[in-house]
């Protein structure tokens, strides 16, 4: 399980007072219904790690795994002209993580973070831990605390 990625995560929950309980599943859980089935919980209880550029600032929205973003709800909360997905090299350039592996917080620039309500009406969400490979668990209020987020209408 030794990554690089893996440890700048576990580094930051350290740092943030978050207790990490890994799990690892080799196959990996790089989709919301593959995470969900891993784990044996319901998909919405998934964070989807979704970075999205806003005026050309990479913002992070943690999204629950049963929603998509509405781009046009994400602009309007975020005051933005524009929102787009980013790419593959924009996730990684922002956050310091490959895509179906970015946490909710670690990331190696400070991104604005926004949450998406469904993710709170949950005692537990699962994330990613830094890699495809590994989540966790945590409340949905220790995750509005350390990420700063706050909570918005983000389905679409």
């Amino acid at each position: 399980m030794a990554s690089g990625s893996l440890d700048r995560f576990l580094a930051s929950a350290e740092s943030h007072g978050v207790p990490v309980d890994l799990e690892e599943f080799p196959a990996g859980t790089r989709t919301a219904a593959d995470a969900a089935t891993a784990i044996g919980c319901d998909v919405r209880q998934i964070v989807k790690s979704l970075v999205f550029i806003a005026d050309d600032l990479p913002v992070l929205a943690l999204t629950s795994g049963g929603n998509r973003v509405d781009e046009a709800k994400l602009a309007s909360a975020l005051a933005a002209g524009s929102v787009r997905k980013a790419d593959a090299d924009e996730v990684r350039r922002a956050t310091g993580f490959a895509i179906g592996g970015t946490p909710p917080f670690g990331h190696t620039t400070d991104l604005q973070v926004v949450c998406d309500r469904d993710l709170t009406t949950f005692e537990q969400v699962w994330a990613a831990a830094g890699t495809p490979a590994t989540v966790f668990g945590i409340a949905p209020d220790l995750l509005l605390r350390v990420t700063g987020a706050p909570v918005i209408d983000l389905a679409g």
